[in-house]
């Protein structure tokens, strides 16, 4: 993870770097001057390869084509808008759920794993938010159906936990917190793959990091 970081910031620091060489070629700052640079700034300035993402090759691009792509290097995309918003709702369910434990859980360790599913996300939550507001965005979900999100417990399956009490409330939890858990996995996974601001990608890491943790924890329960 700290190795894809570190790859994103060299290429874009060396993007940004050949783009200044680049206007600077142009404008004469290499020592000829006069009519080449002259010429140079009449044609827009030089050219730049721009390295390429792992396993794509370089591009070669225009002084003023690498100064747009060097400025939108870490802009946020579509991709990490919508993870972020459904993320907030899906974390928000897991906290329904987590609410749940203190009253109806016979299982001294599920109630510690649900304070330490709290605990995480809820600060989770207000970073997400946070977020959203720094890049001017709301949290409206693009009509998006979050109900269709991966790992959501339905109404249905709510209700049934609302309605157990004890080992069959843990047996319950468990079951419905992996399938969350993987489903958060699964989302931030795709970010990772879609998206383009390195915030988004570290919110991304730890979600993956920390649920599948969780995910093994869970797993290791009785039920």
């Amino acid at each position: 993870m700290l190795i894809r970081r570190q790859v994103r910031w060299l290429r874009g620091f060396a993007l940004a770097a050949a783009v200044t060489a680049a206007l600077l070629t142009s404008a004469g700052c290499d020592g000829s001057g006069g009519e080449d640079g002259a010429k140079d700034r009449a044609g827009g300035g030089g050219s730049v390869v721009a390295p390429g993402k792992p396993g794509e090759p370089a591009r070669t691009l225009s002084a003023s084509e690498a100064a747009k792509a060097a400025a939108g290097a870490d802009t946020p995309n579509s991709a990490d808008v919508r993870y972020v918003r459904m993320m907030i709702q899906h974390h928000s369910q897991a906290l329904v759920l987590t609410r749940l434990v203190p009253s109806r859980s016979g299982s001294a360790a599920v109630k510690r794993l649900a304070e330490r599913i709290t605990a995480a996300q809820q600060p989770e939550i207000g970073a997400m938010r946070g977020w959203l507001s720094r890049h001017g965005r709301t949290e409206q979900a693009d009509g998006h159906d979050h109900g269709a999100m991966p790992g959501m417990a339905t109404a249905e399956q709510l209700r049934q936990l609302q309605a157990a009490k004890g080992r069959a409330f843990d047996r319950l939890f468990l079951k419905r917190m992996i399938t969350h858990h993987q489903g958060a996995v699964t989302m931030a996974t795709e970010v990772l793959s879609q998206g383009n601001n390195i915030q988004v990608e570290e919110m991304a890491d730890d979600v993956i990091a920390q649920q599948t943790t969780e995910i093994s924890r869970m797993r290791a329960l009785p039920s």
